[in-house]
């Protein structure tokens, strides 16, 4: 069975989303069989990244949870998709294996989730049933940041657990909170990934300090960069623009990812 992969963050507006649905799209076009969950289910974006709004989206994961549908009916076809996808990057994953399992936008389910709640014990069912029905390589959670229930879930049942902080004295302290967790959980592979770092850093000094402050290794430095805040969710941008050094860095990552047994 596949292996599921987890991308956290202990704090909001590290490019959680914007990582995961790099990462997901160049594993794709390694000729894997991918699928991704968004399970911050109070805020959902990802699917924005891959162009679906609420009036294409059909059943969500929400729905789901609530017992309204089966988890099969909450795949969305990428590959199908992108044939007639307008966006340069989203069109290179026509035909490819990668479905979507994308949370409600809709104010009234996000109000209800977050007034009722939700058994992680159906989101792991689900989890465990999409990735056995689509014979997935790859299950990537987006997952909620912080620590809550389902943040537990995905690192306890993550194959590899990625996470991703900036090079911010908030982001180093809540990270360690998160690796001392992944570790009490025994999660088999670890891997950090360092986002919205100025150009003018030393990235080798980053990922060494990164590394000896968690004992863990860093698995890419991402660079801050205006293109990436130009690009407004709008595209897969390492798909629109591969030869960027932002899109090299999402590359090596990814065959950092498939290079673990």
């Amino acid at each position: 069975m596949g292996k599921i992969v987890s991308i956290h963050s202990f704090r909001g507006g590290t490019g959680k989303s914007n990582t995961t649905a790099n990462l997901a799209s160049q594993v794709a076009l390694a000729g894997k069989r991918v699928g991704i969950v968004d399970t911050d289910i109070a805020s959902p974006g990802i699917h924005v990244l891959f162009g679906l709004d609420e009036q294409r989206m059909g059943h969500t994961l929400n729905e789901f949870l609530h017992g309204e549908c089966a988890i099969a009916d909450v795949a969305y076809s990428i590959g199908e998709a992108a044939a007639n996808d307008t966006a340069k990057g989203r069109r290179q994953l026509a035909g490819k294996d990668i479905w979507l399992f994308p949370s409600s936008i809709n104010g009234g389910e996000i109000s209800r989730v977050l007034r009722e709640g939700y058994d992680v014990n159906t989101l792991n069912r689900g989890l465990q049933t999409m990735r056995k029905q689509l014979s997935l390589d790859y299950l990537f959670i987006d997952t909620h940041p912080g620590i809550n229930d389902e943040t537990l879930l995905s690192v306890a049942i993550s194959d590899l657990l990625i996470i991703i902080l900036r090079p911010d004295q908030q982001d180093f302290q809540g990270t360690a909170v998160t690796v001392d967790i992944a570790r009490s959980l025994d999660v088999p592979n670890l891997r950090l990934v360092v986002n919205k770092a100025l150009v003018r850093y030393d990235f080798n000094q980053i990922r060494e300090t990164v590394e000896n402050t968690y004992d863990a290794e860093v698995a890419g430095v991402l660079p801050l960069t205006e293109d990436m805040v130009d690009n407004a969710s709008s595209d897969i941008f390492s798909l629109a623009y591969p030869d960027h050094p932002w899109s090299k860095s999402i590359k090596q990552i990814a065959e950092n990812i498939l290079a673990i047994p």
